[in-house]
């Protein structure tokens, strides 16, 4: 694919990086001349100096012929007004980083296809989602759901209480007779190998495993796991950022207590002005005592969300000494992820990788519905609609020429999830949830063209 990226900052960069890897087609546009040089000396890609609102630098970077357009700037007006020119010049695509979601919220009313403008991402919106989600799934340290909830994808590290420690992933799954989770991959703990699992691997302790299960399947996960469905209704949120404030905003909403704390005291009164039903306070978030002041202990979750990460981390670690159950840290360094494990916080949420998430599944072949990648894991879960021209159609899956690196972790058709087994019979319009390693992922888009 020939895909145009404008904006070489942080998600820009990312991105461009990721889809490099893969052999796209990347011209990469930005002002910034150093930008620009750092992307040219470490990425195979194109890079343009320019104005990407300038149809004299669009035309330069062949956007006529281009299959997708990024707008993922500092500036919102730019990404939109870029969308739209580059559509009126013949891209096949456009995609607009946005940080108002005022725009999402009213996308039946506002056409913005029409416009020029095929998709609106905002990954202050989607590090929210993320908060939202690990928080009703407290147990675990990773979650994605596909079509609402009809299959839900888990990650969480094994303790030596689980009850399968020690066993083999078909020894397991006869404790549950009626199945209702799959496990799809799997790290062991102080290395960087990922495993898709089969029947004879064996799971230990310490491992980080990632499951799939339906609705049916949340409780029989709690069980084989060890872990415990945790109740959280106070929650602290220290960072007034767009991610900090779109948070509170949300959990407000849904009626859990939320304190905030922000040092900035004039972006404090206006949170405060904007969240009524949230507690905001002035002051510095990494000093001890105000943490105790306003009863840190007494909470339920912490979520540390300032533009430094090791902020976010320190202030996680402390939050953790007070024996919160649930703590989330937002981090820009994609390194951090590498020490996720080890570094003692629950959860790692980074925008850039969330974004790149949200639009890597329109670079994938085939009809791609949703695409999360693991957090330090080197794999990608894709959801598929099968098609009647599919190979995968009206196939068996046990008699599918499926490869060693890619497991199906479940099927969802005419509004159910389902777990499904060798025994399953593949038919069009179902959505197939498939975790693989990059190196099988041209083999399974194929199975699904």
């Amino acid at each position: 694919m020939r895909i145009i990226i404008a904006g070489a900052g942080e998600v820009g960069f990312h991105l461009a990086k990721l889809l490099s890897y893969e052999a796209q087609e990347i011209t990469l546009i930005d002002t910034d001349k150093e930008k620009l040089a750092y992307a040219d000396s470490h990425l195979d890609i194109r890079v343009l100096r320019g104005d990407a609102t300038s149809i004299q630098v669009l035309q330069d970077a062949q956007v006529d012929d281009s299959d997708l357009v990024i707008g993922v700037t500092e500036s919102e007006t730019t990404n939109l007004t870029l969308c739209v020119l580059a559509k009126q010049l013949g891209s096949k695509r456009t995609m607009a980083r946005i940080s108002n979601t005022e725009f999402m919220d009213n996308r039946d009313l506002i056409k913005f296809e029409q416009l020029g403008i095929d998709e609106l991402i905002s990954p202050e919106r989607l590090a929210a989602m993320e908060i939202q989600l690990m928080l009703n799934q407290s147990a675990f340290n990773d979650t994605y759901e596909f079509e609402g909830g009809l299959l839900t994808m888990f990650g969480v590290i094994l303790p030596k209480t689980a009850p399968f420690v020690g066993k083999m992933v078909k020894e397991a799954a006869r404790i549950f007779p009626e199945l209702h989770f799959m496990p799809i991959a799997l790290q062991r703990t102080g290395t960087q190998f990922t495993l898709i699992p089969r029947g004879d691997t064996i799971f230990k302790e310490g491992d980080q495993v990632y499951f799939i299960t339906s609705d049916k399947g949340v409780e029989e996960l709690y069980k084989l796991t060890g872990m415990q469905k945790q109740d959280i209704k106070n929650v602290m949120i220290l960072g007034g950022s767009k991610v900090g404030f779109k948070t509170a905003r949300d959990l407000c909403t849904k009626k859990f207590n939320v304190k905030l704390i922000e040092k900035n005291k004039e972006k404090a009164f206006d949170i405060a002005d904007e969240l009524p039903h949230a507690l905001v306070i002035n002051g510095d978030g990494r000093n001890v005592e105000l943490l105790d002041e306003e009863s840190l202990e007494s909470m339920d979750a912490f979520i540390a969300v300032t533009g430094n990460s090791e902020t976010n981390i320190m202030s996680c670690l402390v939050a953790k000494s007070k024996r919160i159950k649930k703590t989330i840290a937002l981090v820009e360094n994609m390194d951090y992820f590498q020490l996720s494990h080890s570094i003692g916080v629950d959860t790692l949420i980074n925008k850039k990788l969330l974004a790149a998430n949200s639009i890597f599944r329109y670079i994938r072949k085939g009809e791609v519905l949703a695409l999360t990648r693991l957090n330090n894991l080197n794999a990608e879960i894709l959801e598929f609609e099968v098609k009647a021209s599919s190979l995968v159609n009206g196939e068996l899956i046990r008699e599918l020429n499926f490869p060693r690196e890619a497991s199906i972790g479940g099927v969802i058709r005419n509004g159910e999830g389902i777990i499904a087994l060798g025994d399953f019979r593949i038919m069009q319009g179902d959505r197939v949830v498939v975790c693989c390693l990059p190196k099988a992922i041209p083999r399974i888009e194929k199975l699904f063209l």
